[in-house]
């Protein structure tokens, strides 16, 4: 079969609400290849399509994945993106230090209630256009058409900052939590140091790197058992926790002292960052979106998913917090622990080294799979965007391996930067804190952009999923919410801020702790890539990319399409006959 020329029509996204209009518009675009003898190819009876392979070509684009991810795997890959439990334990040192336990129990219902709105806000754009390219694809339908280029390569490349972000930091969380096990095996004679963590970094990451160059179906059978054990390993540790520590704190003091030490003054302030550590576990909201092309029924089970997902991580988080707050002993020791890991400080003073040691360990699993689900993610983000030629040699990175049917070369340049960000840490850890720390806020606003082109639109068609009438306040309070938890990402959480770390508010703590906590160089970094994207998109991107593009489309009889890398061989377009 001869390749068709990489050139895509592109109708008017105005004119996409209908299968008239797209019928239209592909019509027209078989005649625009007719008239530049390129040759239509893939021709297949529509009859031997699913619903969900339909929909796909009716977007634009035709079905190159095995849907292999059923209810269980889809509910337990969007369950495990956020990592309640491991995410809980190394995030839980940002409220202790804001307030206490009152700014944790309290910041993560407060926090957690603004992220459910992004995320359910999310599930409903996905309902209505599952494709991998997650919620970059949706402003092809929801921005103003003159400005469909710009606001898609923004849009994409800040939900591709945020996952690469996302993905180094949760390795990077992995190698601490195994090395803060074996720190307490050797009952604190070891000491982790940044040369120790970013050497274990590199080696998981390999190790999630391989385990995503297998076939989807092996990854779904990987995926499956994700959410019980989850579920197993929360219950158990909490309930552990309740009988075997001795001197618990009062309701009173769990939900109403205020210990700050942070720094900031007045209280109400440091209160705030509190809100850290729920919206840094809810994030990566879309992650399922991204495997799309992978679900069966992904415009059912996907959204359901994903605010399935959410509500269980808000609310087991929360309980989850209440009973670390009731269990936290001293604030002081628990946060001067010499391995920087409060949580892991709290399971071996209340259950002892053993035990400290297991849930340690079951933590480092968690996060394992968490890393494992984020690279699966990015990978299908960077095949998703090539696609669309918004990264440079797309061409290579859009190419599937014939034997797994997986984007081997996504997935491999996805963790080599993801690793190259991680050597950052050799060097400074300010530096890659800053960078981790820009996950949530590329993430969210990745999310906030088309949230507020539908909103502003009015073109939104939804899908079977959907908030109702209710969707306008959802929708219009998680950009709200957004906005105002950014202003606070971007501070310093400890004060008062010295680039030589001068001030120790707990000297007992590692040198790289004192650096995360003093310095916050995120806002420096956001306009760093904002001036870069800019810039980026002026001396290149503005030539050649065009917006998400058409690949496929349903019309009565025949379609056009393009040709897709499948290691040499070509792909099927279905028609509709």
């Amino acid at each position: 079969m001869e390749k068709s020329s990489s050139t895509d029509s592109q109708p008017d996204p105005s004119s996409l609400g209908t299968a008239q209009s797209r019928r239209k518009s592909s019509v027209n675009a078989i005649a625009a290849a007719k008239a530049r003898n390129q040759p239509i190819q893939g021709i297949e009876d529509v009859a031997l399509l699913s619903e969900a392979d339909r929909r796909l070509a009716e977007l634009g684009y035709a079905q190159v994945y095995k849907r292999e991810f059923s209810w269980l795997s889809c509910f337990s890959f969007a369950t495990s993106i956020s990592g309640l439990f491991a995410s809980v334990a190394t995030t839980y040192v940002y409220p202790l230090e804001a307030g206490g336990t009152s700014s944790a129990v309290w910041g993560w219902l407060i926090s957690g209630g603004g992220c459910m709105c992004i995320a359910l806000s999310v599930a409903e754009l996905v309902s209505a256009y599952p494709t991998s390219g997650g919620l970059y694809f949706t402003c092809k339908f929801l921005a103003p058409p003159r400005w469909v280029p710009e606001i898609s390569w923004l849009c994409g490349w800040l939900n591709l900052l945020g996952q690469i972000a996302g993905a180094a930091s949760t390795s990077y969380g992995c190698a601490q939590l195994l090395l803060a096990a074996v720190s307490m095996g050797s009952d604190f004679s070891y000491i982790p140091t940044d040369d120790h963590t970013v050497g274990v970094m590199a080696g998981l990451s390999l190790l999630y790197g391989f385990i995503n160059s297998l076939n989807t179906s092996i990854l779904e059978k990987i995926t499956r058992g994700y959410v019980l054990f989850h579920i197993g390993i929360l219950v158990s540790c909490c309930i552990t926790l309740l009988v075997m520590t001795k001197d618990k704190h009062s309701s009173a003091y769990v939900w109403t002292d205020t210990t700050v030490s942070s720094g900031w003054s007045p209280v109400g302030f440091s209160f705030l960052f509190g809100f850290l550590s729920a919206s840094w576990t809810m994030t990566d909201y879309d992650a399922t979106a991204h495997i799309a092309e992978e679900i069966k029924n992904p415009e059912i089970k996907a959204p359901w998913s994903i605010a399935g997902a959410l509500t269980f991580t808000y609310i087991g988080g929360w309980l989850f917090t209440i009973v670390l707050s009731y269990c936290a002993g001293d604030i002081a020791k628990t946060l001067a622990s010499p391995i920087a890991q409060p949580v892991a400080q709290i399971f071996y003073d209340n259950i002892g080294k053993g035990g400290g040691i297991f849930f340690t360990v079951a933590a480092f699993i968690i996060l394992s799979f968490t890393a494992i689900t984020a690279i699966q993610a990015g990978a299908r983000t960077v095949w998703a965007f090539s696609r669309d030629e918004l990264l440079p040699l797309s061409r290579i990175w859009y190419k599937i391996n014939k034997t797994t049917q997986t984007p081997l070369y996504a997935v491999w340049v996805f963790v080599i930067v993801c690793i190259l960000i991680n050597l950052i840490g050799l060097g400074s850890y300010t530096a890659i804190a800053a960078i981790f720390n820009l996950t949530a806020i590329a993430l969210d606003w990745s999310y906030c952009i088309p949230i507020m082109c539908k909103m502003a639109s009015g073109k939104f068609e939804r899908g079977p999923w959907h908030l109702g009438k209710f969707s306008y306040a959802i929708n219009l309070w998680a950009v709200v919410w957004t906005t105002f938890v950014t202003i606070i990402y971007v501070l310093p959480t400890i004060r008062p801020v010295t680039a030589e770390n001068v001030s120790d508010p707990f000297p007992s703590y590692p040198r790289a702790v004192l650096m995360e906590s003093q310095m916050n160089y995120v806002c420096v970094i956001l306009a760093a890539v904002g001036f870069f994207a800019v810039g980026y998109w002026y001396a290149a991107g503005r030539y050649y990319y065009t917006g998400p593009r058409v690949k496929a489309q349903l019309v009565e009889g025949q379609v056009v399409g393009e040709s897709t890398h499948l290691g040499g061989d070509e792909e099927k377009i279905a028609v509709e006959s």
